[in-house]
């Protein structure tokens, strides 16, 4: 596992957690932290899936900084800088693709919270290198119809955070664009897959979610292979 630099187009920087697979290659996979930061668990995250065949690559948006509590997470996502983000977002699906490692000519995204705004914003800003969006009890008012993703999302069901409607309107317009979505909706709250909040950590439904999500990344419908280059 690796601590990378990715260079902004606005000739800004920003790190990134890099993790690689055991068999040295695969498809690539770009993972978009909550409003937390790039903690310990998204961390974790990135090394699991990458267990599982993948090249992971994790912007920070928060340069270092790790929330322990909402208010603190409220204040950091507050000032995020959206056209910085953006721009993050970009340079890491920039240095993924090129990578070596990956044989994939593009890129799944994983979003989680405002991590998912993120990934529908990777997905209609670049829907030539996004293939598959996994969101994870995030929502988003991005116009999505340039997008060419297939779409996957797992929310909650006692979510003050999401509202039910939100959810609901987001659905019909991704299937408005033409490509697959499948939601699902679990008995939890918000952050019910984050095993480090131990208030909102329901494991049976974590469990269930990540099996979906591995099955999703794993669908050839989701996968694109680049032509130099055998699959992973």
């Amino acid at each position: 596992m690796t601590e990378v630099t990715l260079r902004l187009c606005n000739g800004q920087s920003a790190a990134a957690y890099l993790a690689t697979p055991p068999g040295g290659s695969g498809p690539a996979v770009l993972l978009l932290h909550a409003w937390w930061g790039l903690n310990p668990f998204f961390r974790r995250q990135c090394e699991r899936i990458a267990e599982e065949g993948f090249v992971v690559l994790a912007p920070d948006f928060y340069a270092g900084n790790v929330a322990t509590t909402q208010e603190q997470a409220q204040a950091y996502a507050d000032q995020l800088d959206p056209v910085t983000a953006t721009a993050t977002v970009c340079a890491g699906l920039d240095y993924l693709l090129h990578l070596d490692a990956v044989t994939s000519a593009s890129a799944r995204v994983i979003g989680f919270s405002m991590g998912a705004h993120y990934a529908l914003v990777a997905a209609a800003t670049r829907p030539d290198d996004v293939a598959a969006v996994v969101l994870f009890y995030g929502t988003s008012d991005v116009d999505v119809a340039p997008a060419r993703a297939a779409v996957q999302g797992h929310f909650a069901k006692d979510d003050p955070w999401e509202d039910a409607e939100w959810v609901e309107q987001l659905e019909q317009r991704l299937r408005d664009t033409g490509q697959p979505v499948t939601f699902y909706t679990y008995d939890a709250g918000h952050w019910f897959v984050e095993d480090d909040r131990t208030d909102a950590y329901a494991p049976v439904e974590a469990a269930l979610a990540w099996e979906r999500t591995y099955a999703f990344l794993r669908d050839s419908a989701c996968l694109t292979t680049r032509p130099d280059r055998p699959m992973g």
